[in-house]
């Protein structure tokens, strides 16, 4: 009889409390979601011209990208030259410090390159043109 008691206390302090890694894990968890920065990537690759004078951009938010035949990609989807605008203003609600890398292909024109450069100016979004180091 004594040995029935003494094994069914043992089996119940055997038992693990899972709350406090669980708790711990949702803490982590939340603290990786609120301090991740997310980049917005262009949704296209693009050849970028070399430049003598380029530097490094430390972040950015938005890549927004112009391929070779005049398409304008932004977050991963083909945009119309008319909704750059309106897009970064809601991006820029969303995250107010945000910037924008333009990543422009050597074989796209100039004008578009001026015209998306103009609307990221009329939504008053801080933007830098991507381009490869002239080392190469």
């Amino acid at each position: 009889m004594r040995t029935r008691k003494l094994w069914s206390s043992q089996q119940e302090d055997a038992d693990i409390n899972m709350t406090p890694m669980l708790d711990i894990v949702f803490i982590m968890l939340i603290f990786f979601i609120v301090s991740t920065s997310f980049i917005r990537e262009a949704g296209i690759d693009v050849n970028r011209p070399n430049a003598q004078t380029s530097e490094s951009q430390a972040k950015s938010a938005v890549m927004l990208a112009i391929s070779a035949n005049n398409e304008i990609w932004l977050d991963r989807q083909q945009v119309d030259i008319r909704m750059v605008r309106p897009a970064l203003e809601r991006l820029k609600a969303e995250q107010a410090d945000i910037s924008v890398v333009v990543q422009a292909d050597e074989d796209s024109t100039t004008g578009q390159l001026v015209k998306v450069l103009d609307q990221l100016r009329l939504a008053r979004v801080d933007y830098a043109v991507a381009t490869r180091s002239g080392a190469h």
